[in-house]
Formats: structure tokens, sequence, C-alpha cells
């Protein structure tokens, strides 16, 4: 009968993981969300002096900062993920 050693227990996802996993996905949604809405509106017949009032501007530029900020999380998130990984496997790098 040969031994074997059980794998390591994988270790709970920290306070810190959860952030950025939520953040990135919430960056993404509202992203995504806001996208959608300037189809819509430019398909409903919205001009372009009709974006420069109100919310619109925001929704304008959201797009364009919130994606590749929400693609920065998620990387961040990877990377953390992989070092406690490697800690809790016993080897760094």
């Amino acid at each position: 009968m040969s031994s074997s050693t059980p794998p390591p227990a994988e270790a709970a996802p920290g306070r810190l993981d959860r952030i950025l996993a939520f953040m990135s996905l919430g960056i993404a949604l509202l992203s995504i969300g806001c996208f959608f809405a300037i189809m819509i509106g430019t398909a409903m017949g919205m001009t372009q002096a009709d974006y420069s009032s109100g919310i619109w501007p925001i929704v304008a530029i959201l797009p364009m900062f919130g994606l590749p900020l929400a693609f920065v999380l998620i990387i961040a998130l990877l990377i953390l993920t992989w070092v406690r990984r490697g800690r809790a496997s016993g080897t760094e790098g």
C-alpha cells in the first residue's frame, strides 16, 4: 500500500479577492449597460447635441474608462490568485 499525500487545502479567497471580483464585475456591467444605452439612444434618433446635457456625458464616457479599468482589475485578481496558490503549494514564482 502506498501512502499518497493529500493535495494541499485550497485557501479561501480573502476580502481583497472578493472586492476585486465584484468591482470588476460591477464596472464591466455598468459600462456595457451604458454602451447599450448609447446604441439604443442613437437608434431612437438622438443626435450628438442630445448627448451633451444631463447624465448623457457620463454615460458616453463611462465605457471608455470602465472597460479597461475592469480588465486591469481582473488581471490584478488573477495575479493575486496565482500568488496565493503559489504560496499555498510551497513554491514562489
